[in-house]
Formats: structure tokens, C-alpha cells, sequence
């Protein structure tokens, strides 16, 4: 199935984020889908994630990365100079998901909820599971 992006899609932040990863992935490497569809449900159950985990999860060869680590591993692949950010894997995990926490705690307050979902393109459509 490939890269799959799990996100809020309650979120305006994860929301923004998932638009700025689509148009930076050259190579369309990632697939998305929301944590609350029904088949985000069935992976985060397939890879016995909890269903109120508060980050942007990236399943990648079989494996799951959350918060920070997921975020910069998406980096890697984006085109410009966003891949440099990958290197920040080198700082510990603890230090990283400090920033990713304080952000996900505040994201609803500060970046606000989706009352509708976005219609993609039917060119983008197809990257959405």
C-alpha cells in the first residue's frame, strides 16, 4: 500500500498539513487518510495504535512513527530544501516531541476545528484511502 499519512481530519492543522505535503511529494510516496475514516480505524487498530493518539502517524515499510519522528521522515521526501529538516532525527526524540506536544495540545484552540472536508481535486483524490 505504500507511505500512509494518518491524520486528524477534524484538524485545521493537520488539514493545512496534509495540503502542503501534497504539493511538495514530486513522486505522490504518500497516501493519506483520517484517523476518523473508516479505514484509518482499521489501521490504527491492524497496528494496535489507540484510537485517541494525538499525533500525525506515518506507516512506512510496515512500521509506524509518530509526532516528530513521522513529521521529519515526511520531510525527507519533500522536494526543496524541507528534506535538510531531516537531520533534526539526530536530536532526541524526548527534546523533538516537546515542541510537536505543545503544539498538539493547542492545535484545536489556536488553528481551529473543520466543519466540512476539503474536495480534492480527482487528481489528488486517488491519494486519499
Amino acid at each position: 500500500m505504500g507511505e500512509i499519512i494518518l491524520y486528524d481530519g477534524d484538524c485545521n492543522l493537520c488539514d493545512h498539513s496534509v495540503q502542503f505535503i501534497i504539493k511538495r511529494d514530486d513522486k505522490a510516496l504518500y497516501k493519506f487518510a483520517s484517523i476518523q475514516s473508516d479505514i484509518g480505524k482499521e489501521l490504527l487498530s491492524n497496528y494496535n495504535i489507540s484510537e485517541y493518539n494525538d499525533s500525525f502517524i506515518l506507516i512506512e515499510n510496515n512500521q509506524c512513527y509518530f509526532k516528530s519522528t513521522a513529521a521529519l521522515r515526511i520531510c525527507k521526501n519533500l522536494k526543496g530544501a524541507w528534506k535538510l529538516l531531516y537531520i533534526f532525527l539526530l536530536l532526541p526524540r524526548r527534546f523533538r516531541d516537546i515542541f510537536y506536544n505543545i503544539i498538539g495540545k493547542n492545535r484545536y484552540r489556536w488553528f481551529g476545528k473543520r466543519n466540512s472536508c476539503m474536495l480534492p481535486s480527482p487528481e489528488i483524490k486517488k491519494r486519499f484511502l
